[in-house]
């Protein structure tokens, strides 16, 4: 018998006797009087089927069981950058291994959770979020901020849990979380699933001239006005192109701009120099002949929806059973009116991606799956007094007010909260035009001590909110200035975790229900 005759099965002797075969199942097969070699291979595929037909109705049977005895609830954590992403997740681990800040979780608070504890997750082909080393980050002898989210990652908790009432019979029961970390960035690309290459193109040449007056503005409109889209294709001024494009969105993310695509230009990884990520927006010419530069960035344009931003919806959005948006309202404020403004148009866009819609582009790779709940969490609240926290909750939530009434969320529970995941101050009071005012006090990344009182929140956020959409220059009643405050040294009791400020609050309104 001739090695590979079998078409992709695998035939061997095996212990069991002479004249038996053996399929991947282990199957036996009576080979005594051996039919043709034809006959043989199909027999051999049959068993082959039978054997997958085994093992999917075994994974079925399996999923089936999770879903009954040990359900899964996929948190999805996001936020544009300098949100604060990799610091609230391990934080919130810190504080759900070891519960003894978190009173405001009702479950622990009832003695319902007896054990928490970090466990390998699921997907095999996720990064794993690095929470030991940044856990450590923040606990050293000189502490520091970790770094910032780049891809998709996950981890995954499992809670035992004491059932209340007549279901306390039943023992204790398991649950898992599956916490999933990405930017923020990529969820804006969903606007780009309805638009073509050339109102891309047009909208995008706007935004860039309105801010001709920055230097990556400037050269990349210049690289633009002296490009023919009608030539032929020649790669290296693609290339040239696409870095210049590059180099502008690094610019205006950096000046405070939020609404930036594509998302993955700024957080390339492991797609750094493809050709879907070499690409620019061009002014449709009169004439698009096949081979031309203008025809080739729009191919481009399009795989990058197709084969980016679509697999990332699919495979990774349309899991997800509650969300969490994490917002730096702070560095807006402190931004100025129009950045302010320009956060309000992207959190609108944003909440696009909660609410398929009928027909929409996000309803055909959801299957109409909708987010459960969704918290939106103003994050730094520890650089405001304490007396500023409600404050901060209220211009959140106007911030997002009108979007959100726009939105059709089909029962899917929303919030707004200030948090800080990590509390890097104490409260302190200061001077402030001859009045005291509270302030914080915390340490800079060079070890000083200083305290800080970075402006006054209206009682009305309608204030700040009408002088953004009036374009004005600076906020009425002076700037808005808060420091970047380092990491405070910490002193860790047993069962004690992270110092936080409403992290317990935002655990419940996202978990709390299943535990």
């Amino acid at each position: 018998m001739k090695p590979g005759r079998f078409s992709g099965a695998v035939a061997r002797r095996g212990p069991r006797g002479k004249g038996h075969y053996h399929s991947r199942s282990g199957a036996s097969i009576l080979t005594r009087n051996r039919p043709e070699p034809g006959k043989w291979s199909i027999a051999l595929r049959l068993a082959d089927i039978a054997d997958d037909l085994t093992r999917s109705a075994e994974a079925r049977l399996d999923a089936a069981r999770s879903a009954l005895f040990e359900p899964v609830i996929r948190l999805g954590v996001t936020g544009l950058a300098r949100a604060g992403k990799t610091v609230f997740i391990t934080s919130l681990v810190s504080n759900l291994t070891d519960r003894g800040r978190m009173p405001g979780l009702r479950a622990e608070a009832g003695g319902r959770i007896e054990a928490v504890w970090l466990r390998p997750q699921p997907d095999m082909t996720v990064p794993r979020f690095d929470y030991e080393t940044h856990r450590a980050a923040l606990t050293a002898d000189d502490p520091h901020w970790p770094g910032s989210t780049r891809s998709v990652s996950e981890l995954r908790l499992s809670f035992r849990l004491r059932p209340g009432g007549l279901r306390g019979l039943t023992g204790a029961r398991r649950l898992h979380l599956d916490i999933v970390d990405y930017p923020g960035e990529w969820l804006l690309d969903l606007g780009l699933m309805g638009r073509s290459y050339r109102n891309w193109a047009e909208e995008t040449l706007a935004r860039i001239g309105a801010m001709a007056g920055d230097a990556a503005a400037g050269a990349f409109l210049t690289a633009a006005r002296e490009t023919d889209p009608a030539a032929p294709l020649d790669e290296s001024r693609a290339q040239a192109l696409a870095a210049a494009y590059t180099e502008w969105l690094a610019e205006a993310r950096a000046a405070g701009v939020s609404r930036l695509t594509p998302g993955r230009f700024l957080l390339p990884g492991d797609l750094a120099g493809s050709p879907v990520l070499t690409f620019a927006p061009l002014p449709r010419p009169g004439a698009t002949p096949r081979g031309s530069l203008w025809r080739e960035m729009e191919r481009r344009y399009d795989a990058y929806r197709a084969e980016v931003v679509r697999p990332f919806f699919r495979d990774h959005f349309a899991r997800i059973d509650r969300q969490v948006v994490l917002v730096d309202v702070l560095g807006a404020l402190e931004r100025g009116p129009q950045a302010f403004e320009d956060m309000r148009a992207t959190l609108a866009d944003l909440l696009t991606a909660f609410r398929p819609g009928r027909g929409g582009p996000l309803a055909a790779l959801l299957g109409g799956r909708r987010v459960g709940r969704i918290l939106f969490a103003a994050t730094r609240a520890d650089h405001l007094h304490h007396s500023q926290h409600p404050r901060l909750a209220a211009l959140l939530a106007a911030l997002l007010r009108e979007a959100k009434d726009r939105a059709d969320y089909a029962g899917a529970g929303t919030a707004a909260m200030a948090i800080a995941s990590l509390r890097a101050t104490t409260e302190a009071q200061a001077n402030v035009g001859g009045q005291e005012m509270g302030a914080v006090r915390g340490r800079l990344t060079d070890g000083r001590q200083v305290v800080s009182h970075p402006g006054e929140l209206p009682a009305d956020p309608a204030r700040l909110l009408g002088a953004a959409r009036a374009g004005a220059a600076d906020w009425p009643g002076g700037a808005f200035a808060a420091v970047d405050f380092a990491p405070a040294r910490i002193t860790l009791r047993p069962g004690e975790g992270l110092p936080h400020i409403g992290l317990d609050r935002a655990a419940e309104f996202l978990i709390g229900d299943r535990l």
